[in-house]
């Protein structure tokens, strides 16, 4: 995917919430930490970690937006049991979208559309496992963080406030 490529095709990619309503990336901040999300994963604590980084960078122009999978079998079935998992356990407030597929032939076209783009090693493709995290910048640059690198780490975090306005 090239830098110049991203904003109208990411942006224009049809969503749904986890509450069914329709919408795309452009009804969210121009900074946008994409991640796909599972209840029942040992990462799942990167949820307190996700939430964190939206109470402080959230009123600059910053979202954490969750996409709960099932694709690695850890997910919760329902909705609402996903809803209250992550509100009650880890006081999520950022905003949650109905379940997708992130590889293969059924994924959803919003990670076709990021999976190409390479890590810092350089390996694009396949979403390795659930907490892999994409943040995409207002001018289109998508970076990819593998799942072991915690939503607050040095290389994140850098990238998110060098995104925001001062």
């Amino acid at each position: 995917m090239s830098e110049n490529s991203a904003p109208s095709s990411l942006d224009d990619i049809p969503l749904t919430t986890i509450d069914g309503v329709a919408t795309t990336l452009a009804d969210y901040a121009p900074v946008k930490l994409i991640v796909n999300v599972a209840s029942r994963c040992g990462l799942a604590p990167q949820y307190e970690v996700l939430e964190q980084l939206q109470k402080t960078y959230g009123e600059r122009g910053f979202t954490v937006l969750g996409f709960p999978s099932n694709q690695f079998l850890q997910e919760l079935s329902g909705t609402e049991a996903i809803k209250e998992y992550c509100s009650t356990t880890w006081g999520v407030t950022f905003p949650m979208f109905d379940k997708v597929k992130v590889n293969g032939r059924s994924a959803h076209p919003l990670y076709s559309a990021l999976t190409q783009t390479p890590d810092a090693s350089g390996k694009a493709g396949r979403v390795a496992w659930n907490f892999e995290k994409f943040l995409v910048t207002p001018d289109g640059t998508v970076h990819r963080f593998r799942p072991s690198v915690q939503p607050d780490a040095p290389e994140i975090v850098s990238a998110i406030e060098a995104a925001l306005p001062a």
